[in-house]
């Protein structure tokens, strides 16, 4: 008898081409033929929903750097999820990358903070890409989606 699929959710604001290869590499990383019981579900960040989050056993938080913060897009997710997740989804393991043309620094603390918060469980560093996404930086967001998704498989 096989087990039921584990559900990815990628949460992202995918506003500029260089957040679009760096998503499409994180899909490609956690949707990989190595990693069996795992389907992938994204929903843009103004879209996502407590419900979203209550069906999923992993999730993925993509973002581009706003004036040093996150963009308002993954700031509405956490605020429509926030109150309704907080019991209910203790130690959810998440990842996050984030893109910007300057200093990420807030933006990564004002994610962790808030997933911090809400108890989720950090199982990958935050993939911060500044500039145009060179071939490492794609790397590390193919192993972020990898090791989110090989995390909650249940092989």
């Amino acid at each position: 008898m096989s087990r039921p699929a584990r559900r990815l959710l990628i949460v992202h604001h995918t506003t500029s081409p260089a957040l679009r290869e760096l998503f499409e590499s994180v899909r490609q990383g956690a949707t990989t033929d190595e990693i069996e019981g795992v389907e992938v579900t994204t929903r843009p960040a103004l879209h996502a929903t407590a419900t979203d989050v209550f069906e999923c056993d992993g999730l993925v938080l993509g973002t581009p750097v706003n004036i040093g913060y996150m963009s308002g897009a993954l700031k509405h997710f956490f605020d429509t999820v926030y109150y309704p997740c907080l019991e209910e989804t203790q130690r959810l393991p998440y990842a996050l990358y984030v893109h910007g043309n300057n200093d990420p620094t807030g933006a990564v603390r004002a994610v962790e903070s808030i997933a911090a918060g809400i108890g989720w469980e950090r199982v990958h560093q935050p993939v911060t890409v500044t500039g145009a996404p060179a071939k490492d930086d794609l790397a590390a967001c193919w192993e972020l989606g990898a090791t989110l998704a090989a995390t909650i498989s249940p092989g």
